[in-house]
Order: structure tokens, then C-alpha cells, then sequence
């Protein structure tokens, strides 16, 4: 079955970011002159996505307003010429279908997927962290979903970690398939490098069967009352193959305010307009 819906967990108070996030969505930071959520979107577009559900909370109507038409600034637009605005606003609000739904309160990632249940229902979908921001030539998402056409099971991205990481994320214990694909054996949450099964760490970006909603609802909350979604991913594996991508490409962990500015500067650099100033604004600090 082609994987057509995506789900966007965007529900949390961003405070890392405080006092920034006080009042604005972390998701709606601009990383350059784009806010984080549309890398993740337009990664979901670029891999075949037609319906992307948005788990908001209170406080994040300007993520529904920034994807829906603006027809007063699209008429301002048109009226001073800026054609080329125009277009991208235009082009924004066609992404995709977008559907907003509201989690009362912050019981986890794996609560915050399973609200998209209804949204997805019996088919198999794509889950993306709006925290990361992949840069890779095939879409870090298209990456997974070419794993699961393959081995018709969910894929979950894998990269590389070291020590100070493995009490960052979730790390895996793999059987290598090919070169960069992995059956995942087993995943613990956080488990610091005494305990870890390998240097490979799970990184924000999944593509399930339906089966993980079962297993999130069997999922106990932990000590703060969440309900964290590799606890759900541990039961699928109970009952069908996982498997890890080791994905290609540069990562950016945006909900980092090191890795934001990582993210800003070598983006920039890419682009034509930026690349030279910036270069030279660079080398005059050294």
C-alpha cells in the first residue's frame, strides 16, 4: 500500500528555546527565511506525502495560518509586482491536505502519534520530528519509505552516536542486513553507554504499520506520566520485523540551540545569495 499521510508531532512548549517560545511555536522559528515545521513538510511532500496531520496544542494557531491562503497578502503581492512572493505563498498553502488536531495535554511522543489514529486509520504512514532538519539528495523520509516497499515493515532512521548521545536517544540493537539497512532487535530509550546495545540511535523520522497504535496503547506512562513511543515500537516488535536506515545525508537537531545555529549557517552556505557574504563575514572572525 503506498504511504500517502504523514503525522507531525508539534505539540510541545519548546522550552529549550525559552523566552523565545514564550509566545511563538518553537515550530515557527525561521531557520534563514523559512520556520522550522516546512522543512519537514516539504521532506514529506518530496516523498510522496499527500496528507499531513499537525498535532497542535493551544497557543499554535499561526502553524494552521502559515499553510492555509492568505488571499490579502496574496492581493498585496500581486498588486506591487512581487511575483515571486507570490508564488511561494501560493506554492506553501498547495503543499499538501492538512489536518490540525489538538492534544489537551503533553503526555508524550507516543501519545501525540497515537491522536493521529483516526487520521490515519488501516494504513501505513510516516512520522516526522519537526525538531530535524535532514539535508540529503533523496529525501530522508523517501529513504524509509523505499525500506518499507522493500521489506513491507516499519523503518525507523538510524544514524551514528557517540557516548554523550546514547543518553540523548533511543539506541537500537541491530542485525545488519545490507550495508545500511538493519533488523532492529531491540531499542532502549536513553540508556547512557554502560547500557547501550550499539552507536545507533534512533533520529526522529519512522514509518509504521498500523500495529503501533496497538502498541502504544498498551504502552504504561513512565515516572512523569508520558507515554514515550519506543515503548510502542518494543511491541510491534513482538509481533512483526522493525527495520533501521542508516540514513544519507547531513542532520541538523534544530531543537538544540547549537544545533539551530548549525543548521542556519551551513544551509546558508548552500545558497547562492548567502554563500560568498557569509563566507567572508566567517573567515573576518577567525
Amino acid at each position: 500500500m503506498k504511504i500517502r499521510k504523514a503525522i507531525i508531532p508539534a505539540a510541545g512548549f519548546g522550552t529549550r528555546f525559552l523566552p523565545a517560545t514564550k509566545s511563538q511555536p518553537k515550530e515557527m522559528l525561521s531557520v534563514i527565511d523559512r520556520p522550522l515545521i516546512l522543512y519537514s513538510v516539504e521532506e514529506a511532500v518530496q516523498s510522496g506525502i499527500e496528507s499531513i496531520a499537525i498535532i497542535t496544542s493551544r497557543g499554535k494557531s499561526s502553524m494552521e495560518d502559515y499553510f492555509d491562503s492568505s488571499p490579502e497578502l496574496e492581493r498585496f503581492l500581486e498588486e506591487k509586482g512581487k511575483l515571486d512572493y507570490l508564488k511561494e505563498v501560493r506554492r506553501i498553502s498547495g503543499l499538501a491536505e492538512f489536518c490540525y488536531i489538538r492534544q489537551k495535554e503533553a503526555l508524550g511522543l507516543g501519545h501525540a502519534v497515537l491522536m493521529g489514529e483516526k487520521f490515519i486509520g488501516q494504513e501505513p504512514f510516516a512520522v516526522l520530528l519537526p525538531d530535524d532538519i535532514y539535508d540529503s539528495h533523496t529525501p530522508c523520509t523517501k529513504q524509509l519509505i523505499d525500506a518499507y516497499d522493500e521489506y513491507q515493515a516499519s523503518a525507523i532512521v538510524l544514524g551514528r552516536t557517540d557516548e554523550e548521545g546514547t543518553k540523548m536517544y533511543g539506541i537500537v540493537k541491530p542485525r545488519q542486513v545490507t550495508e545500511r539497512v538493519f533488523q532492529i532487535e531491540d531499542l532502549v530509550e536513553k540508556p547512557g553507554p554502560e547500557k547501550a546495545f550499539s552507536d545507533l540511535a534512533s533520529l526522529g523520522r519512522y514509518v509504521f504499520t498500523p500495529e503501533i497504535f496497538e502498541g502504544i496503547k498498551k504502552t504504561k506512562p513512565d515516572h512523569r506520566g508520558e507515554i514515550q513511543l519506543p515503548d510502542g515500537v518494543k511491541y510491534v516488535l513482538e509481533k512483526q520485523k522493525v527495520y533501521g536506515v542508516l540514513f544519507e545525508g547531513d542532520r541538523y537537531d534544530c531543537g538544540d540551540k547549537m544545533g539551530f545555529l548549525e543548521a542556519t549557517i551551513s544551509l546558508a552556505l548552500k545558497r547562492p545569495e548567502f554563500s560568498e557574504g557569509l563566507k567572508t563575514f566567517l573567515k573576518s572572525l577567525s
